[in-house]
């Protein structure tokens, strides 16, 4: 019996050209998405000119304006923190606390939260504001 040629021979190369529109396509949605995924607690920061510091990560505990308070992005009680702050116990000399707090929050519920984290033994406590802009 004799073999019969086909005229279609194997093909030796891979087209990647799907692959590569696929690769694409992926880029630009996470480039456009990207932007929205950064989250955080939603808090109107007061005003106010501070110097410039150099921002070390670190836990940020947020209060709403309803008096709502979050480690992180994480709903908690104030009776909460200790064991939240658990986590750094070890470098708690050193690692800055972040507070943001909505500039309708009594300064006396600001004072509950500040010294919640303070009796932790955490000795460096930040309050984070917006800068004002400059009208020039």
């Amino acid at each position: 019996m004799a073999r019969r040629k086909s005229s279609y021979g194997a093909m030796a190369d891979i087209n990647i050209t799907s692959l590569v529109d696929v690769t694409l396509t992926l880029l630009i949605i996470f480039m456009l998405t990207a932007p929205y995924i950064q989250g955080g607690v939603e808090v109107n920061l007061p005003e106010a000119a501070t110097r410039n510091v150099v921002v070390k990560e670190g836990p940020v505990i947020s209060i709403t304006s309803n008096r709502q308070v979050f480690f992180q992005e994480q709903a908690i009680e104030i009776s909460d923190l200790a064991m939240l702050l658990a986590a750094y116990e070890e470098d708690k000399d050193s690692v800055p606390v972040y507070l943001r707090s909505d500039e309708e929050v009594p300064y006396g519920f600001v004072l509950k939260v500040m010294a919640a984290v303070e009796v932790e033994g955490f000795l460096n406590l930040s309050l984070v504001t917006d800068q004002p802009v400059d009208d020039q």
